[in-house]
């Protein structure tokens, strides 16, 4: 049977139908026939990936156009921190450089106190070294001069004994209304590089690095900026000086032969209620001098003072070879309260907090054993009890950096004076005892001698002081020039000569010629006496060779 042909119209009519369908697919749908991937605008996040599927929801997800990644936000631009502007700003509140902030203010100077410890006073009220040296010359007269003058005045008076004396001599004589801030950090200081001066005629000339700011963070967290124009780092841990550019002085590990940087030790002061003092020193005085000696191994005890006793002392075994009980150095407070500078703790860095704690510990374990000692030893002490512990150290020495001129043995005992002298000192060279050397060693007693402001002067910094324990000195001659009224006085006179010379001078730029007329000042208004004064040379003849060796240490004059 033939099959039946379509009729032509039918055929033509079929092949367009077939062809639009296609024609739309091609269009419409072209991934029935081609791989091609939706295209999407570029996000500059690179490329986004195909999300396989099956069925109906995979041609779906094909067809839907995804949207343009977000453009990545500008992060806020961080606010700068607060400005403040000054004249001086004090790094710490030892009791030295606070005569200095003090006497500036008083020269009408704006003045900010930066304080890294969380408490102010340092060793004084932190410490509770209220045990106090004073220097005196050969005739025994007291070279203790300046506004540290009513301190000492105070102290043997016996108006001034215990802690709440002290500090409201700190409060009402030197801190007053000075804006301080405990407990800061410092991130960072700005420093830049002197285009002018040079070491001149002057103290220093005003060439080198001078510090422009510092970033610090508050107690709170909060980060501030201070410009000033001089900075005096009045810290037992040399905060400022320490990120700077300067150079270390060989410390007593030199002297020792150490390999290790080690300070002198530090002191816990022992702090004792309940004794009965009166008969404490009625008894020791009754024996004779032969019988002190056989049985406290020497001393003296009057009504204000007990010193020495090392037999009872030696006769103490502590529970740490980083501990030391040395000779007393005790202060009769009144009312039955005791003081005592004597325990020793060795191979402390007063930079690190960690060290510092562990010392604090060491300390008071030893208290209750000391206690227990001194009971059976002493008379009148049967009923003594610990009166607490200080909240800090008697931190005596850090790292020594160089200054413009950096005091030697010779200097001290040569009794020398300088055009430039801030301060009139004395005392004996006492470097107390380290690890290698307990008991410590006196290099010399000076009649007195001169500490030049160049002492107290970073080397190679145009506007960077450094009062207190940063005084330059060699490791040998700070035994001497660390005691508190030496470096008082010259922070005192160094915070007037600012005020004086303020709009004038640089610091740095002072002469010879600049001197009388700060010296008359000084003179008239405050009574301190810088000129006109000599002191004993000790080593007059020594050979060159001989100084030399005394400077270093190798010879020790007796």
């Amino acid at each position: 049977m033939r099959k039946k042909k379509l009729p032509p119209f039918v055929v033509v009519t079929l092949f367009f139908l077939i062809l639009a369908v296609f024609t739309y697919i091609l269009i419409f749908s072209p991934r029935l026939f081609f791989d091609i991937k939706p295209q999407v605008p570029d996000s500059g996040q690179g490329a986004i990936s195909e999300v396989d599927g099956a069925g109906a929801n995979s041609d779906a997800a094909a067809e839907t156009k995804p949207a343009p990644a977000a453009k990545p936000q500008p992060q806020p631009k961080k606010p700068e921190p607060p400005l403040e502007k000054v004249d001086i700003v004090l790094i710490g509140s030892e009791l030295e450089g606070m005569y200095l902030a003090r006497a500036a203010a008083d020269e009408g100077l704006k003045v900010k106190i930066l304080d890294p410890r969380p408490a102010l006073g340092g060793q004084l009220l932190q410490g509770e070294m209220l045990f106090l040296d004073e220097p005196k010359d050969d005739q025994n007269k007291s070279l203790v001069q300046g506004r540290v003058k009513k301190l000492f005045d105070g102290y043997k008076s016996g108006k001034i004994r215990k802690l709440p004396d002290y500090q409201a001599y700190y409060n009402e004589n030197l801190l007053g209304d000075l804006p301080v801030e405990s407990g800061i950090k410092i991130e960072a200081v700005e420093t830049a590089t002197g285009t002018s001066g040079g070491a001149g005629a002057g103290t220093g000339g005003v060439g080198g690095e001078t510090v422009k700011s510092i970033l610090y963070r508050t107690a709170s967290g909060e980060e501030k900026r201070i410009q000033a124009s001089y900075w005096v780092d009045d810290t037992d841990f040399a905060a400022l000086i320490s990120r700077l550019k300067s150079t270390r002085l060989p410390g007593l590990e030199a002297v020792y032969g150490q390999k290790n940087i080690e300070y002198m030790s530090t002191g816990f002061m022992m702090k004792f209620k309940g004794v009965d003092w009166k008969t404490f020193n009625t008894s020791f005085n009754s024996l004779t001098r032969d019988q002190i000696n056989k049985k406290y191994g020497g001393g003296y005890v009057s009504d204000s003072y007990a010193i020495g006793l090392s037999g009872v002392t030696n006769a103490y075994k502590t529970l740490s070879d980083r501990v030391h009980l040395r000779g007393l150095n005790a202060l009769n407070q009144g009312n039955g309260d005791v003081i005592i500078n004597a325990l020793l703790i060795y191979t402390v860095d007063p930079s690190d907090d960690k060290s510092v704690n562990e010392a604090l510990e060491l300390g008071k374990q030893e208290m209750p054993r000391i206690l227990d000692h001194f009971r059976k030893m002493l008379p009148g002490w049967g009923s003594a009890e610990l009166n607490g512990f200080p909240p800090y150290l008697y931190v005596r020495e850090y790292n020594h950096y160089e200054t413009d001129y950096v005091l030697q043995v010779s200097d001290l005992l040569g009794g020398k004076m300088f055009w430039d002298d801030v301060s009139i000192a004395g005392y004996p060279i006492d470097l107390q005892g380290t690890s290698v050397n307990k008991v410590g060693i006196e290099m010399g007693r000076p009649d007195k001698y001169g500490m030049p402001l160049r002492s107290f002067m970073l080397k190679d910094y145009a506007n960077v002081i450094v009062a207190g324990k940063n005084v330059g000195a060699s490791a040998i001659a700070y035994g001497s020039a660390r005691i508190q009224p030496n470096t008082s006085l010259a922070a005192e006179t160094i915070g007037v000569i600012l005020g004086q010379i303020q709009g004038k001078k640089k610091l740095k730029e002072l002469t010879k010629a600049d001197m009388p007329a700060l010296y008359s000042y000084l003179e008239s208004k405050y009574r301190i006496k810088l000129t006109g004064v000599t002191g004993k040379n000790k080593i007059a003849g020594w050979s060159e060779d001989r100084i030399a060796k005394l400077n270093t240490g190798e010879v020790v004059y007796h």
